[in-house]
């Protein structure tokens, strides 16, 4: 039996993962992607990191993965079933049927892409609908393109893929944007990109690719058909919470209901990172939760 399990290799994870072996503590940690490092690997800068401005997203993530190694961290490449509450133990159920035994739990399992839900959108997923512009741009370099979205991801995109592509437009479901304004400031910048207010999409069609969108109005009233080669979704994210929400409250958008202090009302149980109830989610907030959550850890243990 380990002394803590951590599920989930992000930024949250690993962090747990290197203050849980300064502390001494057994632990196990299980991250479904052969490669950890979460969300951040698919950013093409970090600029906003303490003491590393301009990092590339990919390299930071490498590193935080390196570091919980150095400092000893084991590592299993599997997926989490969900997770049982047993008497003096929690059971960590693998999607293989295996299981695994701690006396408690981080869960870091970070949150994924949000989906638009229109027509089209899955048939063309990998055709010409991305979820990642840094993945994806350079397969749309002299191309024309549209970001959907108003929060800080998609004018990031936006302004990724300004450098890349003939034309970008970036559509918006309201009037003004929510992204931080320092980013807004560099999205002005660019020379090609217009924005779409009041517009959403209401289809995306083609033919072996994408080819435009059918927008629509605030209201829902048809607008306009927009030519594109590649539509960039921003939307959000919503928590990977499904194999927990048995074991653990959540609140209606999934997310785990835990404080500061990252414990859960299932005691033993706690949450770091994007996946559990905050205002901010970032890397900064999701390292400082990893080092909060395993505090907890070493409380309960005790």
């Amino acid at each position: 039996m380990y002394d803590l399990i951590i599920v989930g290799a992000g930024p949250a994870g690993l962090s747990a993962a290197v203050y849980g072996r300064r502390a001494g503590l057994d632990l196990l940690v299980i991250e479904e992607k052969p490669m950890g490092g979460g969300q951040v690997l698919n950013t093409y800068e970090v600029d906003n990191y303490l003491g590393m401005p301009g990092m590339n997203g990919f390299d930071m993530g490498t590193k935080f993965r390196e570091h919980a190694e150095r400092a000893g961290a084991r590592f299993e490449n599997a997926a989490v079933a969900g997770i049982v509450d047993g008497q003096g133990a929690k059971i960590v159920k693998l999607a293989d049927g295996t299981e695994r035994e701690a006396k408690a739990v981080i869960i870091a399992t970070g949150a994924e892409h949000r989906e638009l839900g229109v027509p089209g959108e899955a048939a063309y997923r990998g055709r010409g609908v991305s979820y990642c512009a840094v993945c994806d741009g350079a397969f749309f370099r002299k191309k024309d393109v549209a970001v959907i979205g108003g929060g800080d991801v998609a004018v990031e995109d936006a302004v990724y893929l300004s450098a890349l592509c003939r034309k970008v437009w970036l559509i918006h479901r309201r009037d003004s944007l929510r992204a931080a304004r320092a980013l807004q400031d560099r999205l002005a910048a660019c020379g090609n990109v217009e924005i779409l207010w009041n517009s959403t999409v209401q289809e995306i069609a083609g033919g072996d690719t994408v080819e435009r969108l059918r927008l629509a109005d605030a209201a829902g009233q048809f607008r306009e058909e927009l030519a594109v080669d590649g539509v960039f979704v921003a939307v959000g994210m919503k928590p990977n919470t499904e194999a927990f929400r048995e074991t653990v409250p959540c609140d209606s958008a999934g997310y785990v209901i835990a404080g500061e202090d990252c414990a859960t009302q299932t005691a033993g149980i706690f949450a770091a990172g994007d996946v559990r109830t905050k205002q901010v989610r970032q890397i900064i907030t999701a390292v400082s939760d990893g080092a909060c959550a395993v505090a907890s850890v070493q409380r309960y243990l005790v």
